[in-house]
């Protein structure tokens, strides 16, 4: 039995009638361009809901951009810092020979000495026996690390390394009592040993006589004798000179150049003979 829906043109012919109706209307809008109103008025009522399907993705690449710049703002930042660091060690000798240029005029015509391997490490644990100064930092035996290895910060010499793990190492601070730095004062060349004196902030300056020609306000600096601390980096800063005749020495005080208290970016340095790259064990390959 035939329906209402069933009457009229078959589907074929609806086809072929509206193929023709669009070619006209397009004919029709490519030659007089009839419908410019009609399609603004469709652009507009269309344009929010473009703005809507197009906004996931604006968001996405938004998003995406931001983290982008983090990172890279985070990774240029990490870079600038061991940049700085590894500068501040060419510094200090550089203004260690400023100061001396008159002085020593023919040790600057010399040559030059060839440049140490440097590597940067960071602060990962600090001890908390009040009666010891140790850190211990993030490098070990799979970077080359060595026991008794100096160790600076970006103002002058921090320690030297005296436990080596294998990914990590602990440092023995110039503030611990156990600790001592052959120096020389850079006014006058008088040599001596600035000692930890169980604080941070202060080193001892030992059995000095009490007509060592020495100042407050005088630069201490590594002498380079006991083959530890390369000579000429920054120890600290004489604060204190007591001359007391009813005592054998002299009571001569200095604050560390370093910033013991504050320490972050460390700089590790090796003999000018050493190799450029460490040399891993099998055991310690397997190890990391």
């Amino acid at each position: 039995m035939d329906t209402i829906f069933a009457r009229g043109p078959s589907l074929l012919s609806r086809l072929i009638l509206a193929s023709l109706l669009s070619l006209l209307l397009i004919i029709l809008d490519h030659r007089l361009d009839s419908f410019s109103t009609i399609r603004l008025y469709l652009n507009s009522l269309v344009s929010p809901l473009q703005y809507m399907a197009n906004l996931p993705g604006q968001m996405l690449n938004q998003a995406s951009s931001a983290v982008t710049t983090q990172r890279e703002l985070l990774e240029q930042n990490a870079r600038l810092t061991r940049q700085n660091i590894l500068m501040s060690e060419e510094i200090q000798r550089f203004n260690l020979l400023k100061k001396e240029n008159d002085r020593l005029r023919s040790l600057l015509g010399s040559p030059v000495r060839p440049g140490v391997r440097k590597v940067v490490a960071e602060l990962m644990a600090v001890d908390n026996n009040p009666y010891s100064h140790q850190i211990v930092i993030n490098k070990g035996t799979i970077h080359g690390v060595y026991e008794g290895q100096p160790v600076l910060d970006d103002k002058g010499i921090v320690g030297q390394v005296m436990q080596v793990g294998t990914t990590t190492s602990r440092v023995l601070l110039i503030a611990d009592v156990t600790h001592g730095v052959p120096v020389r004062v850079v006014r006058n060349d008088v040599r001596m040993v600035a000692s930890g004196s169980g604080q941070l902030s202060r080193l001892s300056v030992n059995h000095v006589p009490h007509s060592t020609d020495i100042e407050v306000g005088d630069v201490l600096v590594s002498s380079g004798l006991g083959d530890v601390f390369p000579e000429g980096y920054p120890v600290g800063e004489v604060t204190t000179v007591v001359r007391d005749e009813t005592r054998p020495f002299a009571v001569v005080r200095a604050k560390p150049a370093a910033q013991l208290d504050r320490l972050k970016h460390l700089l590790l340095l090796w003999p000018k003979d050493a190799p450029s790259e460490p040399v891993a064990t099998e055991e310690q390959r397997k190890d990391v």
